[in-house]
């Protein structure tokens, strides 16, 4: 079986994107579609936390009706202010069924006491091929690479 990767790196842009406009409309079923039965989501207790040892799970194995009221909390609580994403790389595995993409985020929600909560820097998003669709399977929370960036 020949792989065709540059079809596969659409496929993949394309979860991204439509993950990019969940975000921006808060829809949770574009958002709650994308993810895997096990995907698993370890969050850095803050962006500078590049050490796994620093990690936490803050919602467990994917849980529908769990991680949909979650989210579900954030977008009724927040206002969205800016969403801006952009993909640096995309890796696809010799096989063609996992891949994984590097995409820079700049993401700030506003509470109604004008709190906020600013998703900025780095993340991976891991996705596997299950039949003939892609789903995130892992994800990592943001990291700010900006100090490694400046030590190279």
């Amino acid at each position: 079986m020949t792989v065709n990767y540059a079809d596969i790196e659409r496929e993949i842009q394309d979860m991204i994107d439509r993950e990019t406009k969940a975000w921006d409309t808060k829809d949770l079923s574009i958002l709650m579609s994308l993810w895997h039965p096990d995907m698993v989501w370890p969050w850095p207790k803050n962006p500078s936390a590049h050490d796994p040892m620093d990690w936490s799970f803050e919602m467990g194995r994917f849980n529908y009706s769990r991680w949909r009221y979650i989210w579900k909390e954030l977008f009724d609580s927040h206002r969205l202010v800016h969403n801006r994403r952009k993909t640096q790389k995309i890796e696809i595995s010799k096989e063609g069924d996992g891949a994984f993409a590097v995409v820079d985020i700049d993401t700030l929600w506003i509470d109604s006491e004008g709190t906020k909560q600013h998703w900025l820097g780095r993340v991976c998003k891991v996705y596997t091929k299950t039949g003939n669709e892609w789903k995130i399977i892992m994800h990592t929370g943001v990291l700010d690479y900006a100090l490694c960036k400046k030590k190279r």
